[in-house]
């Protein structure tokens, strides 16, 4: 599988092409899936501030709000974003990992439990931790109007970002849902900001054969390198 990135612009223009083409396709999770003989030959996701409706197909060219939630063991960041700006963000640390074996209190606790004072600690401030997340998502979705979340979290803190006190504003099957495509490790203010420009660009996902789709569907579509994609057959 190989990637490239994609303007708005021509993101566009290929969501204007979509419903010409002749391949089999399918919109589902807010991407678009194109077959040649039942197999996948390119995947397209469109970029976050687009309005699509429920078929995959442009609304408007309206730019739409979006919040982006990006959560690992001990760190986390989140930002508002409209008109493709952020207007406001904010990086949560947390005393979540033991030292000597290097892993989450979460983890641990599946296997050993919490019976020492040190993971009692690193438990309570794990649930400050999701509680402080969700007091500024509660913030945001109380001011503004917040057309698409990104989020990457962790398997393992799911349940606590949507079982805690302070209750997050969007439960696990709101469609406005984008997962990142990405690897996520280090959630700092400077990964919040790439992770946003990455999402304001299309991205082909492009397969074998796939290359004159992609040709079919953006014939004007500059010549530039495609870059390897490791996220694996997973998102494939």
């Amino acid at each position: 599988m190989e990637q490239k990135l994609i303007s708005v612009q021509e993101s566009v223009s290929l969501l204007e092409r979509i419903p010409k083409t002749t391949h089999g396709k399918e919109f589902k999770d807010l991407q678009w899936s194109f077959f040649d003989k039942n197999e996948t030959v390119l995947k397209f996701r469109p970029p976050i501030q687009l309005d699509l409706d429920h078929c995959g197909n442009l609304k408007t060219t309206d730019i739409q709000n979006y919040v982006v939630l990006l959560i690992r063991s001990g760190i986390g960041s989140v930002g508002y974003f409209e008109n493709g700006e952020n207007i406001d963000h904010k990086v949560f640390r947390s005393y979540m990992v033991r030292k000597k074996q290097g892993k989450s209190q979460i983890k641990h606790l599946k296997t050993k439990g919490k019976s020492r004072a040190g993971s009692r600690i690193r438990l309570a401030e794990t649930l400050e931790f999701f509680e402080e997340i969700n007091e500024r998502l509660q913030e945001y979705f109380s001011q503004y109007f917040i057309n698409k979340i990104a989020l990457s979290c962790s398997t393992t803190l799911i349940p606590y970002l949507f079982n805690g006190k302070t209750p997050t504003p969007f439960d696990k099957s709101d469609p406005r849902i984008i997962t990142v495509p990405r690897h996520i490790q280090n959630p700092t203010y400077e990964t919040l900001m790439n992770t946003s420009d990455f999402l304001k660009k299309g991205e082909l996902r492009i397969g074998k054969e796939g290359m004159k789709l992609v040709n079919e569907l953006l014939p004007n579509l500059p010549d530039g390198p495609l870059e390897n994609e490791d996220a694996g057959d997973e998102n494939w």
